[in-house]
């Protein structure tokens, strides 16, 4: 019977975000640059050199659904939208608290071996028409890491914008500068976890602070619609301090990057940590406000945090988009993506762009 691994590397296929060396391939899709020698895999498990050719994920999905694009979440992007979200195996951190785990960790914990049952053959074609057929107005890479699945992505995402779809990452921005130029043509929208301001503990997780901080700066300022999410975790990064030097951070780039912060609650290996409570969240809110920040939103809790779910004009403070957890009840932006009450541009991508 094929193993689970033998089953993933069927669907592979030639990969070329890399260089290479003495035969072994430098990988660069992501920060970790994995030297990967023949027969041997990535950190992330799913890229692997094959007689000195680096095979990538391709052609399947372990989970495809039609849901709103404020569920990514993305506050600023075609509101009240659907989105395809397509997700495939693995990823480049171990995060204990994902809650992901058994798409993310797949030949890495024992544990997440059910998802291979998940894996369904599809092609970029299919993807697009089932995207048409659905309504959705946008393909949105997600569930696990999509930087390790780059290539197969920009083949998806090049007919996505020939049918007149948008394009987004839900990712976790470990990325290298030549990953973010390659998708830079075919994607529209990149959502980032920022999951701390600690180098420490992004080490812990399997990651850097400074390349992801890096990864939001360089995604902005090639034009990509950048929204961070930091999901607030008690006793991990829910200190004043962590979450001032967060929201000043990305002040610092853009006061126009809407910033979510997100309640946690216990799974995988990280259960003993408790829920995040309503008003720990509403600090944080207050907190990127206070910092700059035009956008600030709370997520995981809705109907509990008040107008944290809301969009209002950062100059007259009309209600702009009104909502209930991922449903859109009344927008009032213009098309050209402006308040209709004082005529102030609202930053993001609307109707008409």
């Amino acid at each position: 019977m094929q193993n689970f691994s033998e089953k993933l590397d069927a669907f592979t296929h030639p990969g070329w975000l890399f260089t290479k060396e003495n035969g072994a391939v430098r990988c660069h899709a992501c920060a970790h640059r994995c030297l990967i020698q023949p027969g041997k895999r990535g950190i992330c498990q799913m890229r692997i050199n094959i007689n000195g050719e680096l095979r990538v994920p391709w052609g399947y999905v372990a989970a495809a659904n039609v849901d709103p694009i404020e569920k990514k979440p993305f506050m600023h992007f075609l509101p009240g939208s659907n989105a395809l979200t397509i997700g495939m195996l693995g990823c480049n951190f171990h995060c204990d608290f994902c809650q992901n785990w058994i798409s993310s960790q797949a030949l890495r914990d024992p544990a997440s071996a059910s998802s291979a049952q998940y894996i369904q053959e599809v092609s970029s074609k299919e993807l697009i028409r089932h995207a048409l057929r659905s309504n959705a107005e946008i393909i949105a890479s997600s569930y696990n890491e999509p930087l390790i699945t780059s290539e197969w992505a920009i083949d998806i995402f090049k007919l996505a914008k020939e049918s007149g779809l948008k394009t987004v990452y839900v990712s976790n921005g470990f990325a290298t500068p030549e990953v973010l130029h390659a998708l830079h043509p075919f994607l529209d929208g990149y959502k980032i976890d920022l999951k701390c301001i600690s180098d420490e503990k992004y080490r812990d997780l399997g990651g850097n602070l400074q390349v992801v901080q890096d990864t939001i700066k360089l995604a902005h300022d090639l034009g990509m619609w950048v929204e961070v999410v930091t999901l607030v975790i008690p006793e991990f990064n829910d200190s004043n301090e962590e979450l001032w030097n967060t929201a000043r951070y990305l002040a610092g780039i853009s006061m126009d990057i809407p910033w979510h912060v997100s309640a946690f609650y216990p799974t995988y290996k990280h259960l003993n940590a408790e829920r995040t409570p309503a008003d720990t969240v509403q600090r944080a809110a207050e907190i990127g406000q206070e910092a700059g920040l035009r956008y600030v939103y709370a997520g995981n809790l809705p109907g509990r945090v008040g107008s944290l779910e809301n969009t209002y004009c950062p100059r007259c403070q009309a209600l702009l988009i009104e909502r209930t957890g991922y449903s859109v009840q009344s927008n009032c932006i213009t098309a050209e993506g402006t308040c209709p009450q004082c005529g102030e541009a609202i930053a993001g991508v609307w109707a008409e762009q």
